[in-house]
């Protein structure tokens, strides 16, 4: 800092122009954080997705899971297409579950623990199905070790469901 404080004001303008063109390249600034590998973003609005189904995860977890989907996911389950469109986008929010305090024998959300997100785009993902993958914890996404892990414990388990876990809850 004393070197930029010795500058001419040109200079100190233009370091300070190239120290925030080094913060744009890094993805600081208004850019969201992306996944490793596929470079998945957390979707805007996905909150007020539609519910495709709740899930119980009991050892070694133990969360509590919702997964919503975007129109596109929520009409091609209602119609039972596969595969799913381009388009399709999935995300999971998982929690510890925890005994609620009211009411002994009901499970509730304790500390959330990630969001997970697919998006379908059988171009830009070729060879992972047509899904890219993106987790996420505290916003932030995990290292490229965990994501290389994603699509293939979704191969090698539902394949032919289109590489989805979650099927649709009636």
């Amino acid at each position: 800092m004393k070197a930029l404080a010795a500058l001419p004001y040109a200079g100190a303008v233009t370091a300070i122009a190239l120290v925030g063109a080094v913060s744009i390249a890094r993805g600081d600034g208004d850019r969201k954080p992306a996944s490793p590998i596929y470079g998945v973003t957390i979707p805007d609005g996905y909150r007020q997705w539609e519910l495709v189904a709740p899930a119980l995860e009991h050892e070694p977890l133990n969360e509590l899971r919702a997964v919503v989907g975007n129109q596109k996911a929520i009409d091609a389950y209602q119609a039972g297409t596969l595969p799913f469109p381009d388009g399709t986008v999935l995300v999971k929010l998982a929690w510890k579950h925890i005994q609620s305090p009211e009411f002994e024998s009901a499970l509730v959300p304790g500390a959330a623990t990630t969001v997970q997100v697919m998006v379908k785009d059988s171009k830009k993902y070729p060879d992972s199905g047509g899904w890219g993958f993106g987790r996420f914890i505290d916003g932030k996404p995990v290292d490229a070790a965990q994501h290389k892990t994603c699509f293939a414990c979704h191969e090698s388990r539902v394949k032919a469901r289109d590489y989805v876990f979650t099927k649709f809850a009636p």
